[in-house]
């Protein structure tokens, strides 16, 4: 699991270099739980971590840029980052 979150982080930082590593780090986990919980709720099979990390991957390619924008629009993120207390 590390080696997937690990591969994601520095992906999203390459991608958006207005967050730190561990602001990018907390958005994969999000991102990850997010998805998994979601798919499980939709009834959906689990199809292992290669496909969340495929879809992971995906949300950043389009998203990772702006993601950082996100904390203003989206009060429970914003939430989570000021409770990790790293949120500028």
């Amino acid at each position: 699991m590390q080696d997937y979150m690990e591969r994601l982080t520095n992906r999203l930082l390459e991608q958006n270099d207005q967050l730190s590593y561990a602001e990018a780090r907390t958005w994969v986990e999000l991102l990850w739980e997010d998805f998994e919980a979601t798919y499980a709720k939709a009834g959906y099979e689990y199809k292992g971590k290669e496909m969340t990390e495929k879809v992971i991957q995906q949300w950043i390619d389009n998203y990772g840029p702006k993601l950082h924008e996100t904390l203003k629009d989206n009060p429970r993120y914003k939430k989570w980052f000021d409770q990790k207390r790293f949120y500028h």
